[in-house]
C-alpha cells in the first residue's frame, strides 16, 4: 500500500518521505518526517486505519462543522419540529467554524459550560447536546472524523424523574374537568384518561373513536408550522388503539354531539377550537388551558388581575402531565412495563421504564403485601362451624 524513502538535498540533512495511495480516491498522499523510524510508525498507523475501516484522508478534516452540516441536513428526512431543534443546536455553538480535524473535546466541554452560564436548563442543554453529536457521529461515518471527539462529555446534571415529575391528584383532574369550557373539556378528557399527547389530541377525528369497541385510535398528531399546521403520523410512529371507560366515551358522545355533529367521519374532534375546517393547534389547546387552570383555580395558574382572562406563565401543572397521570393509574392498578407502553406509544419499554420506573412497586413493597395478606389469613377468627369436635 505505502513506502517509505530517503530524500537527500545538498547542504542538508537526509529526509524521509512516507508514500500512500488512497483505495478510495486514488489519489497518492506523502508525509515527510527527519527520522526514518517516525515514517515507518506513521505509515503503520495509516495502513492499520485502513484495515479497520477508520482512515481519514488529511484534505477531509479541513471541512468546519458548518459548512459539513449544511450539506448533510439537506439529506435528511426531517420533520419541521426537528430541523429546527437541529439549527437551533447547531447556531449556539462555538466550534462551527472550526475544521473539523481541529475539533477536540475540550471545545465541546466549552461550550456545553457556556450554555450552562447561560441559564438554560439541563433537558435543554441534553437536546443540543445530542443534536450537535447526531452531526459529528455522521461526519464519522463519512470518514469525515476518525473518531467522535463528543465522546464521554460530561452533562448537567438533571432531576430525577421522580423528583422533577408533577402528578396530577384526582382532585385537580376533577376540578380541570368542571372548569374546562364545553368545547375543550373532551380534550382533557382524552388527555387525561387515554394518555394522548397534546398533538395527538389535537388530531383526532370523529371517526377515530370507535363507540362500539370502546376503543380511541391514535393515528395522526398536529404540529404547528410556519403559516399553519402539518398534520403527521404520531411521534416515533407511536399509532396505537387505546381502550376507553364508559364515562369517558359518553362525554365524548356529547361532545360531537353537541360541537361537532355530522355524518363525516373525518371531521376533526375537536375543530370547534380552531378555524373553520381545520383542526386547532398549539397555540389554541395552550391559551385553552390556561384558561382551564385558572378557571380551576389550580395552584400555580395565574389569571390576569385586570381581565381575568388567563395570563402568560405557569399554570401549576400543564396538559402534559395529565399524561402521567394516565400512566400512574395503569401502574397503580398493576399493569406491567409492555402494556403501559403500549397504551402510551412509547417506542420501548425501556423508554418506559426511564419515565415511570420510580412509580412501580419495588420488590420489597410487594413482598410486604403478599406476607401482610398471608399474616391476615392465619391470623383470621375460626367460626364455631369450622372449630374441630373436642374429644369426649
Amino acid at each position: 500500500m505505502g513506502a517509505v524513502s530517503r530524500r537527500n538535498e545538498p547542504g542538508r540533512p537526509a529526509r524521509w518521505i512516507a508514500r500512500w495511495i488512497e483505495e478510495d480516491t486514488g489519489v497518492r498522499r506523502s508525509k515527510t518526517f527527519d527520522r526514518k523510524l517516525a515514517a515507518q510508525r506513521f505509515l503503520a498507523t495509516v495502513e492499520t486505519s485502513v484495515l479497520a475501516g477508520d482512515y481519514v484522508s488529511p484534505e477531509a478534516g479541513r471541512t468546519s462543522l458548518r459548512t459539513y452540516y449544511d450539506d448533510w441536513s439537506k439529506r435528511q428526512l426531517w420533520v419541521h419540529g426537528s430541523r429546527v431543534n437541529m439549527d437551533t443546536s447547531m447556531k449556539s455553538t462555538t466550534f462551527a467554524d472550526l475544521p473539523l480535524g481541529q475539533l477536540r473535546r475540550s471545545h465541546i466541554e466549552a461550550w456545553i459550560k457556556q450554555l450552562d452560564a447561560n441559564g438554560l436548563g439541563a433537558g435543554t442543554i441534553k437536546t443540543r447536546f445530542v443534536c450537535v453529536r447526531s452531526v459529528i457521529r455522521a461526519a464519522v461515518r463519512d470518514r469525515i472524523l476518525a473518531r467522535d471527539p463528543a465522546e464521554g462529555v460530561v452533562l448537567p446534571r438533571r432531576r430525577r424523574n421522580d423528583a422533577a415529575m408533577t402528578l396530577p391528584t384526582t382532585e385537580q383532574v376533577a376540578a380541570l374537568l368542571a372548569g374546562a369550557d364545553p368545547r375543550f373539556r373532551g380534550f382533557v378528557a382524552v388527555c387525561a384518561f387515554a394518555g394522548l399527547r397534546l398533538g395527538e389530541a389535537l388530531g383526532l377525528q370523529v371517526g377515530d373513536v370507535d363507540f362500539l369497541r370502546r376503543q380511541i385510535k391514535v393515528q395522526r398528531q398536529v404540529q404547528k408550522v410556519p403559516g399553519g399546521v402539518e398534520i403527521r403520523l404520531p411521534k416515533y410512529a407511536s399509532e396505537r388503539t387505546v381502550a376507553l371507560p364508559k364515562d369517558v366515551l359518553e362525554l365524548l358522545a356529547e361532545h360531537v354531539r353537541v360541537h361537532c355533529p355530522g355524518d363525516d367521519p373525518e371531521r376533526w374532534l375537536f375543530g370547534a377550537l380552531g378555524k373553520a375546517g381545520g383542526p386547532p393547534d398549539q397555540n389554541v389547546a395552550t391559551y385553552r388551558w390556561r384558561e382551564t387552570c385558572a378557571a380551576a383555580l389550580v395552584p400555580g395558574a395565574k389569571p390576569d388581575p385586570k381581565t381575568g382572562k388567563p395570563a402568560r406563565g405557569g399554570t401549576g401543572i400543564t396538559a402534559h402531565d395529565l399524561r402521567h397521570f394516565f400512566a400512574s393509574a395503569l401502574i397503580s392498578a398493576g399493569l406491567d412495563v409492555v402494556a403501559v407502553q403500549r397504551a402510551l406509544g412509547h417506542a420501548t419499554a425501556s423508554t418506559t421504564l426511564n419515565i415511570y420506573a420510580h412509580l412501580w412497586p419495588t420488590a420489597e413493597d410487594r413482598t410486604r403485601a403478599a406476607v401482610s395478606g398471608l399474616f391476615d389469613q392465619v391470623l383470621k377468627p375460626v367460626s364455631p362451624q369450622a372449630a374441630p369436635a373436642q374429644a369426649l
